[in-house]
């Protein structure tokens, strides 16, 4: 395979924001996850200290909070103040304490040095409550919520600039769920009046790659948004237990990823948005979330006779599985970098994105009584947020190797080798990063990279890997992990090992 650029041809500046994260009130997430004050590694604020150290190590640049389908329901008042009254999330079907709310969640954006990013109810919700949690966390000190804040300990504003209206509310799974015509007038209304509490906010609104959806949200509302915000996850986990396996993984690396970012860039191209209008990819992850016996209403006979036994077992216990840590291995590793590259490549219109979650769950961070186990993904962060650039080149591609197989019926074809250069200032002694994914499970690449000019000299490769496909970390367990050269002479061959992450500086 033969790449060719130039730093004179670039896609565009890629945001730190692609290297972002989301938390939900689900499972261990939020308590147990990153607010635990029984453990041991809690902070003076009962924050697992391990937990903020870990996302401070990754550059955590922005965090999306309260959720996900736990926001349709979520009154944002009961989570504030000394006299948290518990109440039944509706959503997940669990008591919510309140203890964690907008200012602990802010508090521990500002431990962590990422901007908050929070998502509105716009399920049971209405445009006043949105605007009034905006008055509670931007207002200095004029009107009713901005004394309340003072009032509850923070006399200075928590000034989160960005907004979510709403999560997810095109699908009939979410509580409050609104039809497209119903969407676009609420998205505009919402951003009236949180935008005329503080006009410097940046607004996003929940999207799919839908047409109707999206021509009706941008029609009565895209005046008012900054963003548009898209979801995905693609991998399926049988039973909560059984993942799809490496090759089956790497064969949704292609127009899986892609083909979202190309249609909503068309639709903002139609209406002549796509220089105002960026697209935060603000829920992504390779495996969807196992949580069954939630939302089955389709089914009421199966819940019939439902008890504490099955409540415990078969809502409650069957989430556990989520944290069964050989789940999550190279494959994982693999497509996120094969992800965020399809992001940088597309970084003159996706802005952000958001892996989900970041802790516990499908998150690349696992809690355990005794510490943090590292899930293979982490790694990929650590790497990109710390040495990749801020300018994409474009490239030229020749000879570029293939995978092939079949998902179900549908033939799939996807390049074997994911290749993304960045480049940084004229003063960085470091010039360029370059994001290297070798996704064949058996064979190593070989890719010739040339510069038609200011060609770099030195190189530095940073593999992430383990000793097969599968290989994953637990407790007591460390089989993936970061490996770095020494600098050595570059003379444009690049050496990928098989199913392998590789950030290389050149200089």
């Amino acid at each position: 395979m033969k790449i060719t650029c130039t730093p004179k041809q670039a896609v565009g500046q890629a945001d730190r924001m692609l290297y972002g994260h989301f938390l939900e009130h689900f499972h261990r997430q939020i308590y147990g996850g990153v607010w635990d004050p029984a453990s041991p590694f809690a902070d003076e604020d009962g924050f697992r200290g391990d937990v903020v150290e870990a996302l401070r190590r990754i550059r955590t640049p922005i965090i999306r909070w309260p959720g996900g389908c736990y926001v349709s329901a979520y009154d944002w008042h009961y989570g504030v103040g000394k006299n948290r009254v518990p109440t039944y999330d509706k959503a997940w079907r669990v008591e919510e304490s309140h203890a964690f709310g907008t200012d602990e969640f802010v508090k521990l954006c500002r431990k962590i040095g990422c901007e908050p990013y929070i998502c509105t109810n716009a399920g049971t919700g209405t445009a006043e409550d949105m605007s009034d949690w905006v008055e509670y966390c931007n207002l200095p000190a004029m009107g009713r919520f901005a004394k309340e804040r003072i009032a509850n300990g923070y006399p200075e504003p928590h000034r989160v600039k960005y907004w979510s209206i709403g999560n997810e509310n095109w699908g009939g799974h979410e509580i409050g769920a609104k039809d497209a015509e119903e969407w676009g007038r609420l998205v505009r209304e919402s951003a009236k009046m949180m935008l005329r509490v503080d006009p410097t906010l940046e607004l996003s609104a929940a999207s799919i790659d839908n047409l109707d959806w999206n021509l009706n949200l941008l029609r009565a509302a895209g005046a008012y948004l900054d963003w548009i915000s898209i979801h995905g996850y693609w991998g399926n986990t049988a039973g909560g237990t059984i993942p799809d396996g490496y090759d089956t993984v790497m064969l949704r690396t292609g127009e899986e990823i892609t083909g979202a970012i190309d249609r909503v860039r068309a639709y903002l191209t139609a209406l002549g948005l796509e220089k105002r209008i960026k697209i935060a990819y603000d829920e992504w992850n390779l495996r969807g979330w196992y949580h069954p016996n939630f939302i089955d209403t389709w089914n009421r006979d199966a819940y019939r006779g439902e008890d504490e036994d099955f409540y415990r077992d078969k809502v409650l216990g069957e989430r556990d599985k989520n944290d069964i840590t050989a789940i999550y291995t190279m494959a994982d590793a693999v497509f996120s970098a094969s992800f965020l590259n399809t992001c940088l490549r597309a970084c003159d219109i996706v802005k952000m994105a958001c892996f989900s979650p970041a802790v516990n769950t499908r998150g690349a961070i696992f809690t355990h009584p005794d510490g943090i186990v590292l899930r293979p993904q982490f790694f990929v962060f650590e790497l990109y947020a710390n040495l990749m650039k801020s300018t994409v080149l474009d490239l030229w591609r020749e000879d570029v190797p293939h995978l092939s197989g079949r998902i179900g019926s549908r033939e799939r074809v996807v390049d074997a080798v994911d290749i993304a250069v960045t480049m940084g200032d004229k003063g960085d002694p470091v010039r360029y990063a370059v994001s290297a994914v070798n996704k064949d499970p058996k064979a190593e690449r070989t890719v010739s990279l040339a510069f038609l000019e200011d060609a770099p000299h030195e190189m530095k490769v940073h593999t992430l890997n383990g000793p097969s496909p599968d290989a994953y970390n637990d407790i007591g367990k460390t089989e993936v992990g970061v490996t770095a050269s020494d600098w050595q002479p570059f003379d444009g061959t690049l050496t990928l090992p098989a199913h392998s992450v590789n950030v290389i500086e050149l200089r």
